[in-house]
């Protein structure tokens, strides 16, 4: 069978990060939404997104085929439920088509189908960007189960402080001495090739993704993933980078999410609680307002490529778009369109031409070329954003 992961109605309400990826390839837990799938299912997926990421993500259609919805993880009975599917049979959740069988070029009329009800209160849905990390604890758990299944972890170093080493695991590679693991409240899991210097101190449930570095005296608290990639220092509470990300230095990150290729300068410092206790807003592109979050802690939103300078103060439930650049002093408003360049003193456009030499470069430093498709995405972007950006000089 041919399995196929689209976007779905909440594509829109996870942007900026979908500005950039297919909702699949959001990472929540230790995986992608799609690497999560295809563990399931145990085959491999291809995607129905925004035309412009197409030829990045490109869709697969044989004669047969069952269309998933990315904003709903797997569970075990959700996937029985999908292997099952027949012809013109379909599995809803209220209104929403969570997966369907269909032939190549059918049109597809879901009043013809015979259609099997789903209770989504018994999976993780990502339909907000604050679903990322306020469900990223039970998602690394889920997903610890799925890696470790019938396996065996390295050997932890006795130079370590360990709590409940039966809930911590170690890929090839691993490297850590002299730190505080506490895995009483869920699993650690650390990737291969991953290290995780001396002095550093973690709470459960986490996961350091492969080839990726917590620096010396790092303080993470649960419910956190590091991305493969990636670098990370000081305080982290709640969070989830992508990958290819880094907080290389002293300051607190809290309650967010980071996409691929950010970076935060030293001492940059998230707020994720406001002073009244109220419950946060946070603004969204769908809706073009501030939505209710329901959360009393929500930190920061950050779209690919986009960076701080040193020193850089958030507020409260502050949403960054893809390629932006913040720096100076006070606190830059909660909503920063992509591709704006500046701070609290007020902003210009970030110029594509000098937005893709930073790219270019960062992107070389881990190896891997900014592509003619890279550019021409973030060029994309770039035009469906402007209107963020009028009264810029």
């Amino acid at each position: 069978m041919n399995y196929i992961l689209f976007d779905g109605a909440s594509r829109n309400a996870l942007l900026p990060f979908t500005y950039t990826r297919p909702v699949a390839e959001i990472r929540i837990g230790i995986l992608t939404i799609r690497e999560k799938w295809e563990k399931h299912l145990g085959y491999t997926t291809s995607t129905i997104t925004e035309d412009y990421l197409a030829e990045k993500f490109p869709m697969v259609e044989l004669d047969e085929n069952i269309m998933i919805n990315a904003s709903y993880l797997p569970t075990e009975d959700l996937v029985t439920l999908i292997k099952d599917l027949k012809p013109n049979h379909a599995i809803f959740c209220d209104d929403e088509p969570i997966a369907f069988y269909v032939l190549e070029d059918q049109e597809v009329d879901f009043d013809q189908y015979t259609i099997t009800t789903y209770d989504a209160a018994t999976t993780i849905t990502v339909k907000n960007t604050w679903d990322i990390f306020s469900k990223n604890g039970e998602a690394i758990r889920e997903d610890f189960k799925i890696l470790t299944a019938g396996r065996s972890s390295q050997k932890i170093p006795e130079s370590n402080n360990v709590i409940a080493p039966e809930n911590i695991f170690l890929e090839e590679g691993a490297k850590l001495e002299f730190t505080t693991l506490n895995a009483s409240n869920g699993p650690i899991y650390i990737g291969k090739d991953a290290e995780v210097m001396e002095g550093s101190i973690i709470r459960a449930p986490f996961a350091l993704c492969d080839h990726s570095t917590i620096k010396m005296g790092a303080k993470i608290y649960g419910d956190t993933t590091i991305g493969p990639y990636s670098k990370v220092g000081g305080e982290v509470t709640n969070s989830v980078l992508f990958g290819y990300s880094n907080k290389g230095h002293d300051g607190y990150l809290g309650n967010s999410v980071l996409g691929e290729w950010c970076n935060l300068g030293a001492d940059t410092n998230t707020s994720n609680l406001k002073n009244n206790y109220a419950p946060v807003r946070l603004w969204s592109y769908e809706t073009q307002g501030f939505a209710k979050t329901r959360l009393q802690f929500c930190g920061l939103m950050m779209g690919d490529h986009s960076k701080c300078g040193i020193n850089t103060m958030f507020n409260t439930g502050t949403v960054i778009g893809v390629s932006a650049n913040i720096f100076g002093s006070g606190f830059p408003r909660n909503f920063i369109p992509s591709y704006s360049w500046g701070g609290s003193a007020g902003f210009t456009t970030y110029l594509t031409k000098k937005a893709f030499e930073v790219a270019k470069v960062v992107m070389s430093r881990r190896g891997l070329e900014f592509t003619a498709l890279d550019e021409k995405i973030l060029e994309h972007v770039f035009e469906e954003t402007q209107t963020w950006r009028k009264g810029y000089e």
